[in-house]
């Protein structure tokens, strides 16, 4: 399950930030990435908010002073987080607070994976939105691409409709 989480993450930062220059590139992949998890059999620490905050942290520190690196690497965080919240990992309380419950993850399973049929109704909401998404920035167009590419930025999410 990928586009749940990009769609979401892009439409939430999107509401909240209300933020036109946003570089959405590592949102998308911070967005994602707890999936990894599953490599390791079940959610594991990318499903702890402890990660999370720390990653948020100690890239508020190293980057200070420096806002367009500090900018870009914000979403890779703020991507974690989000994917955290649409995934309903606070469910799992060993996880979620891990290590503050213990070291152990005892085999639990990622939460996508544990919805069962209903995680595909949620993978198609988030398609649709990747596709609404895609239609409305003219990501079709090689340039559009290019640009996204290139510096992140979406020109139109949903702060700019409302």
């Amino acid at each position: 399950m990928f586009f749940w989480f990009i769609g979401t993450a892009i439409v939430t930062v999107g509401l909240v930030f209300r933020d036109p220059r946003f570089d959405y590139r590592l949102l998308i992949v911070g967005s994602v990435l707890p999936v990894g998890d599953g490599l390791f059999g079940g959610a594991r620490a990318m499903h702890s908010v402890t990660v999370s905050v720390v990653l948020l942290a100690v890239l508020m520190i190293a980057t200070s002073g420096r806002k367009p690196i500090r900018k870009m690497l914000l979403g890779l965080p703020i991507g974690m987080i989000l994917h955290l919240v649409f995934d309903g990992a606070w469910n799992n309380t060993e996880v979620f607070w891990w290590p503050f419950f213990g070291w152990s993850f005892r085999d639990s399973p990622l939460p996508v994976a544990d919805r069962g049929w209903w995680g595909l109704s949620l993978e198609a909401i988030g398609l649709a939105l990747c596709v609404w998404l895609w239609r409305h920035n003219d990501l079709g167009d090689r340039e559009r691409r290019t640009k996204f590419r290139h510096d992140g930025v979406l020109d139109a999410v949903p702060a700019r409709f409302g």
